[in-house]
């Protein structure tokens, strides 16, 4: 841009000079450094007003910078016909000069000025010339006048730029509208701050402030435009928009009219202020004398306040329904007037020695019901004092300590009992410690039977594969195949009575799912009556609402058989059994003294016979093992024990309740399970099938290793063998091919087989593993319960059931560890900051992401932004009801989880189920956090 101004003006004979927008020189014409007796290296790079001072509040200043600051401020040129400005010549004398000046915006790509181009020249001689006669020429007054002119317009100047300024900086918002369709001409700093720093000047009012149509704002001023009249208004509401978002300001403003010389009005002057924090402090006041009143209402106590006289101005209904009095008869009254006549004057004297030092009351006193009883009440108050310590009312409470005036009546009571009491509670300790000796001889021999089994179990899938493989060895008609398939049967019973044995010591991998144990007995139902018999009378009740329950359904089912076994043979054969299955609730009395069992909600499934009974001793030893009242050889002594273990390892509860020659009747509770019945898996069928895939077949006793080998090969299967967890991991280390990690749990070693797994998994992804074992200890078994995704097939197994299990495991394939999932998002919507902030610390601690919004339009923002898994919203909010926000929330995520939280009962939110719950206030953190996880899980809510 230098060159081609230099191009153009460098030996233009009228001076030049280029400036920035702070009026740094960077350019000037030869004409321009001649006419200031400049050289280029005085000025360019150097501020105007430094290389030619002036004093900053002459009028050659304020001139010089008044222009420059128009043709920033409004991008037009202006000129300054005549500008008086000393400058300093060569030999630095400073001299008195006459410039003309006209200064040129040069705008930018966007329109905004850049640079400012002055073209001055020195009219000094011009303006000193005097005419013929000592009398000035035309062209000289003409310099002159304008000169007067300018002082003038800039006298002007400076004193509209003071109204303006007061204007600007007045507290009040102000604002100056012309003609009917009310254009913008004035806008103080306070208006533009209310509207939201808009564009306005020029601009009418329905175009700059379009959301006020509707609010009656237009109406009002084209009223006063043509009425003439001016109107006022207080604490008028007004939305106006906040970027994507409408507030709600409140103010006081009058409207008047501004009229021109011939009386007619030319436009609408609006003066006013913004009083939204006193309008809502005022409603903050309202609100929490409100609350104050709510809670007073819901509390259990009688509440009251009374003036600084000592007088009764408000009680709660409380007091006056325990008084049977109408609340006027005891508004105006003392506190004492409801007192015992014995206890008045005690109480009266503290109450007036409260009022008058301004200390807390309190008194226990009794107080005159409208039955006329008296009760002990402990009467409290306390003052409430403004900011400068005065004393405004007093708040008081009466608290019932009927009971604790008894108590302690009775204390000298129950010191002449302490002996028998002290008695009472060794006998109960006694229970206890034998309670507690049960149970430890219990866990002793549930310890010892799974280390039995382990072994046992080892043996038997010795034998059981062995036999299987001399068995698809020989033809169909040799001889020695009876006594092979005795041998097979005999290792069934073998495998039972371990089951058993892990059963009653809680020690059997359970694959428990969420059932309905209705549907389960009705599909039972045929296996018990023939195992009963035809000369038992089977009668079934399940209660309707009947709650699911998460156990293992095989367990349920041999259980379920064993009971019904055990009636039929206490009834010979002959009788009425009844099988009962409903919800119960199991409450702390119930639960006192008994170890391991919680109070709640349970399925209960009830076996009630019609036969001999058992005495109370013989019920005490029922769930021993090998213990039997049936004849020699009828029965192991395990089944009993073996319904105990699985009952208690369920997590539940077993109880006995008969009497000789009475019948019996054996009660069971499930655990309640709040989610939905899982779908019932179809069993497997088809012809026995095997495979070429590779296994590494991990066991560490050889017996076991070598039959279980064996039965793989004959099922076409290639087989690597390992005796430890370290020998397979050095394979899978190898790169051999493996299809399969077939594992048993215990194993000798630094590794276990879990360990084993996880890492054959990290070499190779996706891996199937089968895990294998007579005893699972704890690598794959927690809480009594396989763990998730964990296969398991059970010693002594079949060839059979081998090789299903291993179709089943390959058709499902391995799953590489997932990375740890992100926490969920939760959405707080509270209008209470405290309240928010305290549900936003809770879920936090519990490991959730958490933002918060404090009202309906903040809330939909982030759902559109940030897409939470959540929202839990209070539906009290300022711009909108909870429900809208629901509503609207639905329509942008129609699957979004809602948990309403709110001190209304009356929720209508059926319309949001069946993801949606409701929290009534107040609620604590636990059940707050119980309804996010389940709504979190998908859990479906339909009560």
């Amino acid at each position: 841009m230098l060159v081609a101004l230099d191009k153009i003006f460098a030996e233009d004979p009228s001076p030049y000079v280029l400036l920035k927008r702070d009026l740094t020189m960077i350019w000037a014409n030869t004409a321009y450094l001649r006419a200031t007796g400049r050289t280029r290296e005085d000025i360019i790079g150097k501020c105007m007003t430094d290389v030619f001072p002036a004093d900053p509040d002459s009028i050659p200043d304020q001139m010089l910078r008044g222009s420059f600051r128009r043709v920033i401020e409004l991008g037009r040129p202006d000129h300054l016909p005549l500008i008086p400005y000393p400058i300093t010549s060569g030999d630095g004398r400073k001299e008195d000069r006459f410039w003309s000046a006209t200064n040129t915006p040069i705008k930018d790509a966007d329109g905004q000025v850049e640079f400012i181009l002055q073209n001055t020249n020195d009219i000094t001689a011009l303006y000193r010339e005097d005419g013929v006669g000592a009398q000035p020429s035309d062209q000289a007054r003409m310099i002159r006048r304008a000169e007067a002119v300018t002082r003038e317009n800039l006298e002007l100047g400076s004193a509209i730029d003071f109204f303006r300024s007061a204007f600007d900086q007045a507290p009040s918002f102000m604002v100056v509208l012309e003609g009917r369709d009310h254009v913008f001409r004035i806008v103080n700093q306070a208006y533009l701050q209310l509207v939201g720093r808009r564009d306005l000047v020029h601009r009418t009012v329905r175009e700059a402030l379009p959301e006020l149509d509707g609010q009656g704002f237009f109406e009002l001023l084209d009223d006063v435009f043509l009425t003439g009249r001016a109107f006022t208004r207080r604490a008028a509401p007004v939305l106006l928009r906040n970027g994507a978002e409408m507030d709600r300001r409140y103010v006081d403003f009058i409207m008047c009219p501004l009229r021109g010389p011939d009386g007619d009005v030319r436009g609408v002057f609006v003066e006013g202020h913004d009083v939204t924090g006193q309008k809502l402090a005022e409603a903050e006041v309202i609100e929490t004398r409100e609350r104050f009143r709510l809670m007073a209402q819901t509390m259990p106590n009688h509440v009251w306040t009374a003036r600084t006289d000592g007088r009764l101005d408000w009680i709660n209904d409380r007091l006056r329904d325990y008084c049977g009095l109408p609340a006027e008869d005891l508004v105006g009254a003392a506190p004492m007037s409801i007192l015992r006549p014995e206890d008045r004057e005690r109480a009266q004297e503290a109450w007036s020695n409260s009022l008058t030092q301004g200390v807390p009351f309190e008194q226990e006193v009794r107080i005159r019901r409208h039955d006329g009883a008296d009760r002990w009440h402990l009467s409290r108050a306390l003052p409430i004092r403004d900011d400068q310590g005065h004393i405004l009312r007093w708040i008081g409470t009466n608290t019932d300590i009927e009971d604790r005036k008894l108590a302690e009546e009775a204390i000298a009571g129950l010191n002449a009992t302490l002996e028998e009491r002290v008695e009472q509670r060794n006998r109960e300790l006694e229970e206890l410690s034998n309670t507690l000796r049960q149970s430890q001889k219990m866990e002793a021999i549930g310890n010892l039977a799974g280390g039995i089994a382990h072994d046992f179990n080892n043996l038997l899938q010795t034998i059981t594969g062995s036999v299987q493989l001399a068995l698809r060895s020989l033809d169909e008609g040799h001889a020695a195949r009876p006594r092979l398939d005795q041998a097979l049967s005999a290792v069934g019973r073998g495998a039972t009575l371990a089951s058993q044995l892990l059963a009653f010591g809680r020690r059997q991998p359970l694959a428990p799912r969420v059932i309905n144990l209705g549907r389960l007995l009705r599909d039972a139902d045929h296996i018990v009556r023939s195992a009963v018999g035809e000369g038992i009378e089977v009668e079934t009740i399940v209660a309707g609402g009947l709650w699911n329950t998460c156990v293992d359904p095989a367990n349920v089912e041999t259980a379920l058989l064993n009971l019904a076994i055990n009636a039929r043979d206490a009834m010979d054969g002959r009788g009425h059994l009844t099988i009962e299955i409903g919800n119960s609730w199991l409450d702390d009395a119930y639960t006192k003294g008994i170890q391991d069992l919680a109070p709640g909600q349970y399925v209960m499934l009830a076996v009630t016979d019609t036969g001999c009974g058992m005495a109370p001793d013989i019920i005490e030893r029922v769930f021993e093992p090998f213990f039997t009242t049936k004849a020699e050889g009828r029965g192991t002594g395990l089944g009993m024990s073996m319904v105990y273990g699985f009952v208690k390892q369920s997590g539940g509860h077993i109880k006995i309740y008969s009497e000789v020659g009475n019948g019996t009747s054996i009660k069971i509770y499930l655990p309640r399970s709040l989610e939905a019945e899982d779908a019932a898996r179809p069993p497997a069928i088809g012809p026995m099938t095997g495979g070429d895939e590779t296994i590494l077949l991990v066991e560490d006793d050889e017996q076991v290793r070598l039959t279980a080998a064996g039965l793989l090969h004959d099922l076409g299967y290639a087989v690597l063998q390992a005796r430890d967890a370290d020998r397979a991991l050095t394979i899978v280390e190898s790169g051999a091919r493996i299809d399969l990690l077939f594992t048993d749990v215990v194993m000798p070693g630094q590794l276990n087989s879990r360990q084993l797994a996880e890492k054959a998994r990290m070499l190779r992804p996706g891996l199937p593993v089968l895990f294998t074992s007579g005893y699972t200890q704890n690598s794959i078994v927690h809480g009594g319960r396989l763990d998730s995704g964990v296969h398991l097939l059970s010693k002594p197994y079949t060839q059979e059931a081998l090789a299903r299990k291993i179709r089943e495991v390959l058709s499902t394939g391995g799953s590489p560890s997932a990375p740890p999932a992100p926490a969920r998002h939760v959405l707080v919507c509270e209008d209470d900051v405290i309240i928010r902030m305290n549900l936003a610390e809770t879920l936090a601690e519990a490991g959730y992401r958490v933002t918060q919004a404090g009202a309906g339009g903040a809330a939909l923002l982030q759902i559109r932004q940030e897409a939470p898994d959540m929202l839990l919203v209070d539906l009290g909010l300022p711009d909108m009801s909870g429900l809208e926000l629901a509503r609207t929330a639905r329509t942008i995520r129609p699957d979004l989880p809602i948990l309403f939280a709110t001190g209304d009962s009356q929720i209508p939110d059926l319309e949001f189920r069946p993801h949606a719950d409701v929290l009534i206030k107040p609620f604590g953190d636990e059940a707050m956090l119980e309804c996010v996880a389940r709504l979190l899980a998908g859990e479906v809510i339909s009560r």
